[in-house]
């Protein structure tokens, strides 16, 4: 399923979404090689990736991750470690991620950013990613696996929008082998079953001896982003904000279909 849309017109531009999503572009294009080149792809990673045992100090120095052919990750205990949750937001590891991660931000982002203002929603969108940061390490503290992506930060919003907009309509692109359908389906149905499916995943990983990433995806990074959106979003929402945008657009109804 990939969401295309939703029928939420935005009362404001959505500035800090845009302005996120450019400067996610442009560490990747710039910073990482737009992962062209293996060797700055691998560096950034290894650099400026979260991993856990780094920061906890239980994984021992010098434990050699391959990255990929010939090109390994160290743990080190360099000082730009403790900065790595929030830097590693801003991080991807191939196109797919980063397209993917984008396109959910867009989606769901503008309207979450509508109920709260913009200085607030980068502020919610931050604390979210670290949040998920933090039930990453605290799920996997001995990994020596560097993790990168926005994708616990994009969860957080999407966790805000399921309470704040249930009953809004999300443009849902479904795949079939060679067919595309599109079907608009209720917030709540699309972002629950999203929810449901990365404790699903992430479920052998808690019952597993060697507790590490499932699948290549820190799942439980998702799990814990969303769940600091839906709480956090109690803190940043701006009641008016929320109630203007209700009457403008009317949810119940589905007026006009962006994206």
């Amino acid at each position: 399923m990939i969401p295309l849309g939703d029928n939420l017109p935005t009362l404001r531009r959505p500035i800090v979404t845009l302005t996120v999503i450019g400067a996610t572009a442009a560490v990747w294009l710039f910073g990482q090689g737009a992962g062209l080149n293996d060797v700055a792809l691998a560096t950034s990673v290894c650099n400026l990736g979260l991993v856990p045992g780094e920061l906890t100090r239980q994984a021992p120095l010098g434990f050699a991750v391959p990255l990929t052919e010939g090109l390994t990750c160290n743990v080190d205990n360099e000082r730009i470690n403790v900065l790595t949750p929030l830097l590693s937001i801003f991080l991807h590891g191939s196109w797919a991620h980063i397209i993917g991660n984008m396109l959910f931000l867009f989606v769901f982002g503008n309207n979450v950013e509508d109920s709260m203002g913009h200085f607030r929603f980068l502020l919610f969108y931050l604390l979210c990613g670290l949040a998920a940061a933090a039930s990453h390490v605290l799920l996997n503290p001995a990994s020596p696996v560097p993790t990168v992506g926005a994708s616990g930060a994009v969860s957080g919003v999407m966790g805000a929008y399921l309470l704040l907009y249930p009953r809004a309509r999300i443009k849902m692109l479904f795949i079939f082998f060679i067919f595309f359908k599109v079907f608009r389906i209720q917030a709540w149905m699309v972002l629950i079953w999203w929810f449901l499916l990365q404790v699903v995943t992430g479920l052998p990983e808690l019952i597993s001896v060697r507790s590490d990433i499932s699948g290549g995806v820190a799942v439980w990074a998702h799990v814990g982003g969303f769940l600091a959106g839906a709480i956090l979003i109690k803190l940043f929402a701006d009641r008016a904000m929320v109630t203007a945008h209700k009457q403008a657009y009317g949810v119940q109804h589905g007026y006009g279909w962006r994206g």
